[in-house]
């Protein structure tokens, strides 16, 4: 799949002002400072198109980005931010929550996990509530340039291994990086394949 266009629609904190629209979207999602805006602007080769802050939670809304004028990409707001406080994180949770089950143009959802460190509970919290909602999911490993190949693939296998206590089907995953667009061309195709069903 090529992109030819991407353009910033707008933000909304909440799935009852997101854009109506009967375009496909894909989610990214992760924990804060995972590197999804990092992995909008690769995927797009936009530069800037998504604002990448080294302040962990500073995406708060939806923010949505049309793309080709086909289909939608939108960055989710960061699981796990410790500096919110409870009423913060429980609207957080709530509107993310929401989008997720309830988003009828949502075709596809791709969780990113920073291969760097070993299984966190934050992101395997998530991945078990969305199994018990049902919610299909790829994984996108990040950062995987920063270490070697055998320290990612034995980070990627401990995080299987710990997906095993609650999914009884390995996650089908994607390794990724932005510095030299690891990864690009294998979620691009994932997404041309979803569109094509």
């Amino acid at each position: 799949m090529k992109i030819n266009t991407a353009v910033f629609q707008g933000s909304s904190p909440d799935l009852a002002s997101c854009p109506k629209s009967d375009l496909p979207e894909f989610a990214l999602i992760g924990r804060s400072n995972v590197g999804k805006s990092s992995l909008i602007n690769m995927l797009t080769r936009s530069e800037g198109l998504a604002k990448v802050s080294h302040i962990p939670g500073k995406t708060r809304l939806i923010n949505f980005f049309t793309i080709n004028g086909a289909w939608n990409l939108v960055d989710l707001p960061g699981y796990g931010y410790a500096k919110l406080d409870k009423k913060e994180r429980g609207a957080f949770s709530t509107f993310v929550s929401d989008y997720l089950r309830n988003r009828n143009n949502l075709a596809g959802t791709f969780v990113l996990i920073d291969a760097r460190h070993s299984p966190q509970s934050l992101d395997l919290e998530f991945l078990n509530w969305m199994v018990g909602n049902g919610l299909a999911f790829i994984l996108a490993f990040t950062k995987t340039d920063t270490l070697s190949k055998k320290a990612v693939q034995e980070n990627i296998e401990a995080f299987m291994t710990r997906m095993r206590e609650f999914s009884e089907e390995a996650p089908a995953y994607v390794l990724t990086s932005t510095k030299d667009e690891r990864g690009r061309m294998e979620i691009l195709n994932l997404i041309g394949s979803a569109l094509s069903e």
